[in-house]
This record gives structure tokens, sequence and C-alpha cells, in this order.
């Protein structure tokens, strides 16, 4: 496992080091042109059409369930027209409004633009609309599909939420994607592609790392409790930045929330044990299987303890809300010296229970497509290949999962707020000057406009106007 490493002095007596993994070629993009959302052609029209609709779904909602069939079935049965009370005449005004009502339906969708049948799509999903919803996607699909040679990154992007629509009306579906929330193979290359065109990766793990550094001084034993490992990558930086310490030793415990998950953690382990013998730093690694907050009891902690938490980031599969709240139930059991928390922007803890269905997906489309906007702008030659890779394995991966998976129910989504109250015993402190000037100088890396905001004890990553994704740390309220 080979890092090269990056060094710069944010303070005396403390050293700094960016690791990035090297690549053999850099890949480049010319900026797409901005993505202009078209308005419906006639508002007149689709407000008196959408005004009508509603008339007659209100109107029709006893009949909802009527076929042509049942219509014919009705005309062609006295007892039943006897029984209903309806005439003939009726009966021709019931087909007539159906048929109005198709008409109405098939003209919004044809005059729609494409963000206004995404937009209608969550509508309708949220209202439990399944008819209505399968005509939207459908017409979704065919939209980008015929355009999918050609498409621009946004018609690309809007076919995995159109995906994660479909998803999240069926119950059985053959999936073009992995399965939500089942965690991919890792790929190295589109990995480093995505390390090479954006500051989110390093961002999170260099700011966690510092921290760690800076609260750890003068410790000897340090435990890091980590929530997703993954390939384990935040580490061997620290890991040197330990080994200028004397009698230091490094020990991390990988939480496991699924028994697949088991094989691939022990790898990272192993890589990591043999990259800490290489620079000669005393090393533990541990795993341990999550199933209830009572399994932290086994924990040892008779070192110094620090828990690392990284929340849906874009390279990270997402975790269900209750792992998340068990996870930080458990942990705050063992009290701490500090907790690192990194989440994306998006599953914010402060907005995200609050939401409903079709405010989560709206605000699902402006972060990922600002996500796609800071990966574009980062090429500058006409090698289209790798972002359509970044876009496939991660971007597509997380709006489906995002958009399939999100609850509308709000207890549900209260999960996620009682997560968040397990650190309740806990207070967030400002970031150190020099972790915002380590930020600082590594969004300085790259091209773009990526910005660092530092506010109210949260350090975020930025593109344009909107944050990306945001670290904070917590200490014990008992401290100082």
């Amino acid at each position: 496992m080979e890092f090269e490493q990056l060094h710069h002095s944010i303070s005396p007596g403390s050293t700094q080091s960016i690791h990035e993994f090297s690549l053999e070629s850099v890949f480049s993009l010319q900026s797409e042109d901005s993505i202009v959302l078209s308005a419906i052609q006639d508002d007149a029209l689709y407000d008196h059409c959408m005004e009508r609709l509603l008339e007659i779904e209100t109107e029709l909602m006893d009949f909802s369930s009527l076929t042509q069939d049942n219509v014919i079935c009705i005309e062609s049965s006295d007892d039943v027209l006897f029984e209903l009370g309806e005439t003939t005449g009726d009966v021709s005004l019931l087909k007539e409004e159906n048929s109005l009502l198709k008409g109405i339906h098939e003209e919004l969708l044809e005059d729609s633009s494409l963000t206004d049948l995404l937009l209608m799509g969550a509508e309708v999903v949220e209202a439990q609309n399944w008819t209505l919803s399968s005509k939207i996607i459908a017409k979704l699909r065919n939209l980008l599909l015929d355009g999918e040679n050609g498409g621009s990154s946004f018609n690309r992007l809007a076919l995995f939420f159109t995906q994660g629509l479909h998803y999240k009306s069926i119950t059985a579906p053959e999936m073009l994607l992995p399965r939500p929330g089942q965690r991919q193979q890792y790929n190295m290359s589109s990995f480093q592609v995505l390390q090479e065109l954006s500051p989110y990766v390093k961002f999170a793990h260099f700011t966690a790392n510092q921290a760690i550094l800076e609260s750890t001084q003068g410790d000897q034993e340090i435990h890091i409790i980590d929530f997703d490992i993954m390939e384990g990558i935040q580490w061997p930086p620290l890991m040197v930045d330990l080994t200028m310490r004397k009698d230091v030793s490094f020990k991390v415990t990988a939480i496991i929330g699924d028994q697949q998950d088991v094989a691939a953690v022990q790898q990272t382990g192993r890589r990591l044990k043999e990259y800490a013998d290489s620079i000669n730093l005393p090393f533990v690694f541990k795993q341990m299987m999550m199933l209830n907050e009572e399994d932290f009891e086994s924990v040892e902690v008779g070192d110094t303890l620090v828990v690392n938490c990284m929340i849906h980031q874009l390279h990270m599969p997402n975790r269900s809300f209750s792992s998340i709240k068990t996870f930080l139930g458990g942990v705050s059991r063992l009290s701490p010296k500090l907790v690192v928390l990194v989440e994306e922007e998006l599953y914010s803890f402060y907005k995200f229970p609050y939401m409903s269905y079709v405010e989560f997906f709206c605000e699902a489309i402006h972060h990922y497509t600002t996500l796609s906007d800071s990966l574009v702008s980062s090429f500058v030659s006409a090698n289209e290949m790798e972002l359509k890779l970044i876009e496939k394995e991660y971007l597509g991966v997380k709006i489906v999962d995002s958009v399939s998976q999100f609850p509308c129910e709000k207890k549900e989504r209260l999960l996620w707020e009682e997560g968040f109250a397990a650190l309740k015993g806990f207070k967030p402190v400002p970031l150190s000057s020099s972790n915002v000037s380590q930020a600082n100088f590594l969004v300085s890396l790259f091209s773009g406009r990526f910005w660092v905001q530092h506010e109210k004890c949260r350090l975020s990553l930025c593109w344009k106007s909107r944050p990306l994704t945001t670290a904070s740390i917590w200490v014990p309220k008992s401290e100082k």
C-alpha cells in the first residue's frame, strides 16, 4: 500500500501531512454548458389543466378503481345500475370524464419539463398514487433513454433520480444499479479519480485526523472506534504523524453492521497492520459486530478513546437510521474523549428529520447537481469516460439509495433525531485555527470554486453557495 505524502506546516511544533494516492494521469473534461431548466410553455393552460385535474380526481375519488371493462360491465347490467341509482347517461358522463382525465394527464406529461416531471413524480410517490407515478416514471425513462448517448450530465443524474422513484414505488424491482444499501465492491481506480477531482474525501479525513491529533497531545495509548472503516485509507496519514511522538501506540476497532462485511474489514485490518509495521508504530486492530448498544460494553476503554463517525459520505454506502442511532448510543456509554462527526449536508441532523419526501427530493436534486457541477468543472479536456465512471459508481448509487430509502413516515425519520440525541452528554466545540488553515490550504490545491465555511462549531466544504459535507467535533460537557 503506497502513500505519497505532501507536507504542510500549520504551526510550530505540529507537523501536518497531506497524503494522497499516486495517480498515473490527471483526468479532465471541458466544462459543460450550464443547465437551464425549461419552463412549461403555456402557464395559463397548465394552471387550467391542473385545476380541472384536481376537480375530476376529487369527484372520481370513489371510482378510481374503475376500468373501461368495469364501465362496460355496468352498462350491460340493469340491476347494478338500479342499485347504484345511475342512468346510462350518467355512466356515459363518467366515461367521458375518465377520458378527459386521461387526456389531461397525458397533456401535462407532454408539456412538463424534465425537472417538473421529476418533482411531479416525487409528489405522486409521496401521495402513493402508484398509477400516475408509473406513467410519470415511464415518461421520464423515455425522455432520458432517448438522449442517453448525447445527454448532459444533468440528464444522466435525472435518470438515477428516476430509478430511485421507481424503486421507491415497487417492492421487488429488477435492479439496474446495486440494490440500495448494499455495499459496493471498492473500485480503487474510480476512487483515485474522485480524489483527484475533488477535496471531498480528503477534507473529511484530514479534518478528523487533525482534531484527533490535537485532542490526544500527551496521550500514549490512542484507541479509535471507527463507524465505517471501508478500506481504512483515513488512518495511514495519522499513523505517520503519531510516529513523531515518543512511546505512542495506536489501536483501531472497526464496527461491522453486516456479516457480509467481515472478510473485507479483516483484509483492511491486515493492510493497516502491515503499514504500521513498516513505519515501526505499535498497532492493534480489532473488529466488533454491532447489533445493539449493549455490544459496546465489551470494548476495552483503558486508553484514550476517540470516536470517528462519518455518515453518508459520497464514497460510502448509506447506513440505516437505526444503525447510526445504535452506534452513537453505544459509544456515548463509553465516555470517549472526543467524537468526530462528518455528515453529508443532505443528511444533516439539524434538518433531515423535519423534511417531507418532496422537500427531501428537492434538496437531493440541488445537492447532487452541485456535487456533479463541482466534478465537471475540474475537467479541462474532453475525457468524459472518467466523469461517467464517477457518476455511475458514486453519484448514481447515492441518488438511488437516497431517493428510494427516504422514510415517508415521520416516526422513522425521527430515528435520525434520536440518534443525534445520543450525544446529549456532549457539546460541540470550535475547530482550531490550525484545522481551518489546513482545510483552506487543501481546497487551494483544487480548481474551481471550492471554499471552506467555519461557523457555529461546524466546518463545511462548500461549492459555490452550497455546503457539501460538514465536520464537527464533540467533547463531554463536563470538560471545560
